[in-house]
């Protein structure tokens, strides 16, 4: 089954927009931006759309990526008049991403980027957010009725966003993870699999016979090939899997709504306090 993550991202929204309208007031998102490359302002463009269905709102503070500083992005973290903080990756190449992240106050931390945010998804602790992308992979496996509990998982790629949330989400579920560097060309243990995630950013990598028959693929992965999106996994792997993301329209519409999800449980508890 091809999973039309458009169409699942929208139930996530409806709920969370439920959520939204309870509040005192729409749940603001601030979003910090020191990249002007068509791809980004794609995905602000996308995500301002997404805070609308989600019942919040969303404004960008834009810096210039050539003159940008580390300090410059901190400070307007730390004085952030928003419910919610996004520091919108990658940043300029004279930041240092993760003093920036790390300056997100863990109750505006709703992509959960700063290392006390991740901590607590790591350890497990009962009121952790889920990372977006963890979250997405949660939302498909529940909606089709999938427990990881027992199942062969790997996960390829360890970026701070896909491969190192996704792993540590599974091993909360119990399942038997395997973490995989593309680097190191070991692919033999995707034909074991129950569970492929793959974060790598490789297009097409990802071939039929690779896997094993009814194997659930959450590609995860973006890049370019021949001038449009492309993912980390072959589209002819689909018909061999149980449940196969497509890029687009996979794996992204349902983490930009799990985001604002998140958004809205950070404003509940400080709104509700």
């Amino acid at each position: 089954m091809i999973i039309d993550g458009r169409t699942l991202a929208g139930e996530v929204l409806v709920y969370t927009k439920a959520r939204a309208q309870k509040l005192p007031r729409a749940p603001r998102v601030l979003a910090i931006v020191a990249n002007d490359t068509p791809a980004t302002k794609s995905y602000l463009a996308i995500k301002k759309r997404r805070a609308t269905d989600a019942g919040c709102t969303l404004d960008e503070r834009c810096f210039d990526p050539r003159t940008a500083t580390t300090e410059d992005l901190r400070s307007a973290v730390l004085s952030a008049d928003a419910d919610a903080v996004i520091v919108q990756l990658p940043l300029g190449e004279r930041v240092d991403a993760r003093i920036v992240c790390d300056a997100i106050p863990l109750s505006k931390d709703a992509d959960v980027l700063s290392t006390v945010a991740r901590m607590k998804f790591e350890a497990d602790e009962y009121d952790a957010l889920i990372p977006p992308v963890a979250g997405a992979l949660a939302e498909i496996l529940r909606a089709h009725g999938i427990s990881p509990a027992g199942k062969r998982a790997v996960v390829i790629g360890s970026g701070w966003l896909v491969g190192k949330p996704c792993a540590t989400w599974l091993s909360h579920k119990k399942a038997d993870v395997t973490h995989l560097s593309f680097r190191s060309g070991n692919i033999a243990p995707l034909k074991e699999a129950d569970i492929i995630v793959s974060g790598v950013g490789s297009p097409h990598f990802i071939k039929p016979e690779m896997l094993k028959p009814g194997v659930v693929l959450i590609d995860a992965g973006t890049s370019e090939s021949g001038g449009t999106l492309a993912g980390d996994a072959d589209p002819s792997c689909a018909p061999i899997c149980s449940l196969f993301t497509p890029v687009p329209g996979g794996v992204g519409p349902i983490a930009v709504a799990c985001l604002f999800e998140n958004v809205v449980t950070l404003a509940e508890k400080t709104m509700n306090s």
